[in-house]
């Protein structure tokens, strides 16, 4: 331990160890899956992050070892930890550059968004001595102003190779795009069987996935339309889950991006009429609806059925609305007589 601990202040990395943990200490082989709840402060104090905090609930990290993460030091302190240890790392600058892009990305999935959302395509570096936002006051002060920081880490887990089904994030390029087929086949399955939330997070992640790989080439190229031809399909059996889900300004919102780039995709606008009429956007609906039938007149039967549906469901709403307004604006009723006792 001590020998190890001359290691890590050599390197400009300071431990000091607040629960000691059990066990042995693993050799943390290469795809080693480590689960960790980690602080990351200021020197003064200043909390950063909390994985216990962070998006509103307490998620701890996953890291696979070997896989060349941003953050490269925090693979170098978790070596050096117990399962069930808890320990305070001080490390330098030169360690810490990296942190406010990961930081970023971190809180970005914390409330269910793109981890890359708002990096620039560039490399890490380049991003560090740029001007580009971060979209956080305290994350910009950390990049204009690199400093040492401290990482107060709870190891939880430490998983072998072979032991687990990695999770999206951890993949390359290649397991992901080898992944997404059988993910949309899981999303199916479990639409057959009605388990319509456990699809839509199918559908869900194979979009992430493969909008992930999308974002590192150019719109327009070869390769970035082959993926956009992938997610398409994803998208609409996505935007299906929704309407069963009463999600209808999401379905909306999606369709509308896919019509916007294919003019020809019937299902698309199929499945905006449907949420246009469950949002009695009448005139809309029909729009789309005409779209459908000019697209492909064999779905007559099934566009006559949702219209027959939306005007029952409009003629229902006026009679109640009238009836909830009768009288209410009837000047000619004559006021009510007054009594005596």
């Amino acid at each position: 331990m001590e020998e190890e601990g001359r290691k890590l202040l050599a390197e400009g990395i300071r431990k000091k160890v607040i629960n000691p943990g059990k066990g042995e200490l693993s050799t943390f082989p290469n795809g080693t899956k480590v689960v960790f709840h980690y602080r990351t402060s200021l020197c003064d104090g200043t909390v950063l992050d909390d994985s216990r905090m962070m998006g509103g609930h307490s998620k701890p990290m996953e890291l696979i070892m070997g896989k060349k993460f941003k953050l490269a030091v925090w693979e170098r302190i978790i070596i050096t930890m117990r399962r069930g240890e808890v320990a305070e790392f001080t490390c330098d600058t030169k360690h810490t550059a990296l942190y406010p892009l990961v930081s970023q990305s971190l809180r970005n999935i914390s409330v269910g968004k793109d981890p890359l959302e708002g990096q620039r395509h560039c490399c890490g570096i380049a991003q560090i001595h740029s001007h580009h936002s971060l979209g956080h006051k305290d994350l910009d002060h950390l990049q204009a102003n690199p400093q040492p920081l401290v990482f107060a880490i709870e190891l939880l887990e430490v998983l072998p190779p072979g032991s687990f089904q990695l999770d999206m994030w951890a993949m390359t390029d290649k397991e992901k795009l080898d992944a997404v087929p059988q993910i949309h086949e899981e999303g199916n399955a479990l639409f057959k069987e009605g388990k319509i939330k456990e699809a839509t997070e199918k559908y869900y992640n194979a979009i992430a996935c493969l909008k992930n790989l999308q974002m590192k080439e150019h719109p327009g190229d070869e390769a970035w339309v082959k993926l956009d031809q992938m997610i398409t399909p994803l998208l609409l059996n996505y935007c299906q889950c929704l309407l069963l889900q009463d999600q209808y300004y999401e379905v909306i919102e999606h369709c509308s991006s896919l019509v916007f780039k294919y003019e020809d995709n019937v299902k698309a606008y199929y499945k905006r009429g449907k949420a246009h009429a469950a949002v009695w956007n009448e005139a809309e609906a029909r729009a789309d609806f005409a779209k459908v039938m000019e697209l492909d007149p064999s779905l007559e039967a099934s566009v006559n059925k949702e219209l027959k549906a939306m005007e029952e469901r409009l003629r229902s709403k006026q009679q109640e609305e009238k009836g909830r307004y009768k009288g209410l604006f009837d000047f000619k009723a004559r006021p009510a007589a007054a009594t005596t006792g």
